[in-house]
C-alpha cells in the first residue's frame, strides 16, 4: 500500500496536510516500510497563492500521480477530507509524532477494520 504523510524535517508528522511543505511517500506491506522517500513539496506558498479548487486539483494530481492510496494527517478540512473521499483514499487523522511509527499504525489500523 502507498501512503502519504506530510512530514517535518525532524521526522515528524507536519499537521499541516494542505500546506505541508515536504510529504513523505512510504510503500507498507504487511505493516513494515518497504520503501520511504521525503520530498518537497510547497503547499504552503501554493495554498495561499491560488484558489482553493486549484490547490485541491494540485494536492489530486500529485496523489494521482503517485498512486497513493492512503494519508496519514494531523488536520484535513473538510473539503479536502470529502475530495479525497471521492478519490477512494483513505485518510487517518489525529495523528502526532514521529511520521514513520504514525504510517505503521495506519497498516494496523486498516489490518483491524479487515
Amino acid at each position: 500500500m502507498r501512503v502519504c504523510v506530510p512530514v517535518t524535517r525532524e521526522g515528524s508528522v507536519d499537521p499541516r496536510w494542505g500546506r505541508a511543505d515536504r510529504l513523505a511517500l512510504a510503500d507498507v506491506e504487511n505493516a513494515e516500510i518497504k520503501s520511504w522517500k521525503e520530498m518537497e513539496v510547497g503547499w504552503g506558498e501554493h495554498h495561499e497563492a491560488s484558489t482553493e479548487a486549484r490547490h485541491h486539483a494540485l494536492v489530486a494530481r500529485f496523489l494521482n500521480e503517485n498512486s497513493v492510496e492512503a494519508v496519514v494527517a494531523g488536520h484535513m478540512g473538510p473539503a479536502m477530507l470529502a475530495m479525497l473521499e471521492r478519490m477512494k483514499i483513505r485518510v487517518r487523522l489525529g495523528m502526532t509524532g514521529d511520521a514513520r511509527e504514525a504510517t505503521i499504525s495506519l497498516a494496523h489500523f486498516m489490518s483491524e477494520e479487515n
